[in-house]
């Protein structure tokens, strides 16, 4: 029986509401359960990963340095719309470095951000068995 293919799909800014940290939580959990898990970061998902948050002033506490496990769960596959990234003002340079080790590769450490178009994006989402939206 072939893998299914779990995307999570992250919409919302990570503080404000509990979708990020909600679907941080159920993509560990699932990556434990060794699902071929990907995400997504669309629409203000993107912040999700941006670097330099700090949660002072809202009275939250800060997970976002919970993202760069991801690697150790085999999570390597983050997608990123670059237009989301854009209408936003972002780059790929405001994002945290997240990465994973590549045991085929001696261990390299490898970028798990990809920036994807829109239209990449959807190709994505369609190739995708299950989604989870956030």
């Amino acid at each position: 029986m072939a893998t299914k293919k779990f995307m999570y799909v992250n919409r919302k800014a990570p503080y404000g509401t509990v979708y990020a940290l909600e679907s941080l939580e159920v993509v560990l959990i699932a990556a434990a359960f060794e699902q071929d898990v990907s995400l997504a970061f669309i629409d203000d998902g993107v912040y999700q990963i941006a670097k330099g948050q700090n949660t002072d002033g809202i009275g939250m506490k800060n997970f976002s340095a919970t993202y760069n496990a991801l690697g150790d769960y085999e999570i390597n596959k983050l997608y990123v719309e670059k237009e989301s990234l854009e209408e936003r003002g972002l780059t790929e340079d405001d994002l945290m470095p997240i990465v994973w080790e590549d045991e085929d590769d001696d261990w390299a450490e490898k970028p798990s951000i990809r920036i994807v178009s829109r239209a990449e994006m959807a190709d994505i989402l369609a190739d995708q068995d299950v989604h989870y939206s956030f």
